[in-house]
């Protein structure tokens, strides 16, 4: 391989011409060598140039030298993107190079739109979105039910141990829980009653059996409606400020100190308040069961005449006591499964003042579902074991 001398480099570099525009009678004229190491005087030109619109049909790009990406892409600014693009391939008196360069760097620049995502049909959509939805039961119950497990197992370390129950916090949350609720229980069931009782009379009416009305209060209260809504009020009420006490402290990073204590948070916050919901809504379900009662008969004292003496003679000869037992049976399952779902959701809280309203709105969705899902299915079942 031959070396090349001094004589022929300074040839070479001589050779060259930095790039060069001139406006002839209107003709963009483009010379010389486009290339990076005339970078910043061909910008400088550009920008003289640039405050014109120029046509394709009056730029003539025939003395045009060697150029490089950054020379095209100071060209590609004078003229445009898709100037630059159609100019290369109408001029045929370029190198094929060269033509392909300007292309190739005109079409990089080209603002070029997002193609649009294809449209999923309406089968699959609805597919995946129901495949989605039953992953995320299928999570949640997975959750719930390790948290449920946790919370039995701490409840048979504690309980046994005198020393380390929470009177104080499980006084409190049952005061918060059942004695604070018991206005707006008694005042829901009693408004209840009295609407469950104008419609029994309105439909028995036809039939001349208004007497059956009182069968018809009674038996709803006492098994249904008592604990139903007694527990959707404490799943609305009690849940969400379950989830909203412990997620706030999560977000204060309080729980991180209470282990960084050696302190166990379900043992500590949990089970106080799991505790104190399976106090207090047999309590509220029963006050629920008598105001229910009392609006009936304050109904069917007004409008069928039926006093209260007759009233409650007719439950007691009419309503078994195994009704009254079964809407009982209910309220510590239900209690049970609000407080858990509640705390869970505060449990699972990010860092964040959005989180804490988000998984306290879940919170309560979940518990209500919770607590009506498990009531179709309990009625099921009492039906058929005749109870």
């Amino acid at each position: 391989m031959r070396a090349s001398s001094p004589e022929n480099e300074y040839t070479s570099q001589t050779s060259r011409q930095p790039g060069q525009l001139s406006d002839e009678n209107g003709t963009l004229a483009i010379h010389g060598d486009w290339t990076l190491t005339d970078y910043q005087t061909l910008k400088r030109r550009v920008a003289d140039y640039s405050g014109k619109q120029w046509n394709t049909e009056n730029i003539d790009i025939k003395s045009l030298g060697r150029v490089d990406t950054a020379g095209a892409s100071l060209l590609a600014k004078l003229l445009g993107p898709d100037g630059l693009a159609t100019l290369a391939t109408q001029e045929s008196t370029l190198p094929r190079e060269q033509s392909a360069l300007l292309r190739a760097v005109a079409e990089a620049l080209q603002e070029k739109p997002l193609p649009e995502p294809e449209g999923e049909a309406p089968v699959s959509q609805f597919l995946t979105e129901t495949g989605r939805t039953v992953e995320a039961i299928w999570h949640l119950i997975y959750l719930l039910s390790g948290f449920v497990g946790q919370i039995i197992a701490t409840l048979f370390v504690v309980l046994p141990r005198p020393g380390r129950w929470r009177v104080t916090a499980f006084v409190a949350a049952i005061q918060n829980t059942g004695l604070n609720a018991l206005p707006i229980v008694a005042l829901l069931t009693f408004l209840v009653g009295a609407v469950v009782a104008f419609l029994g009379a309105t439909v028995l009416k036809d039939f001349g059996a208004t007497i059956y009305t009182v069968n018809l209060v009674a038996f709803s209260f006492l098994r249904e409606f008592g604990v139903l809504l007694a527990a959707i009020l404490l799943a609305g009420r009690t849940a969400s400020a379950f989830t909203a006490q412990i997620g706030a402290m999560k977000v204060n990073e309080e729980l991180d100190a209470i282990r960084t204590l050696g302190l166990d948070p379900v043992e500590l916050l949990v089970i106080p308040r799991v505790l104190a919901m399976m106090v207090s809504l047999p309590i509220l379900t029963f006050v629920g069961m008598l105001s229910g009662l009392i609006g009936g008969a304050m109904v069917c004292a007004i409008s069928l005449d039926i006093s209260p003496a007759q009233f409650m003679a007719i439950v007691e000869r009419d309503i078994a006591l195994k009704h009254f037992l079964v809407g009982m049976s209910k309220a510590p399952v239900f209690a049970f499964l609000i407080a858990a779902v509640g705390c869970l959701e505060g449990f699972k809280v990010g860092g964040s003042a959005q989180s804490v309203g988000v998984h306290t709105t879940s919170s309560v969705v979940q518990s209500i579902f919770i607590v009506i899902l498990l009531d179709a299915v309990a009625a099921l079942f009492f039906l058929e074991m005749g109870w």
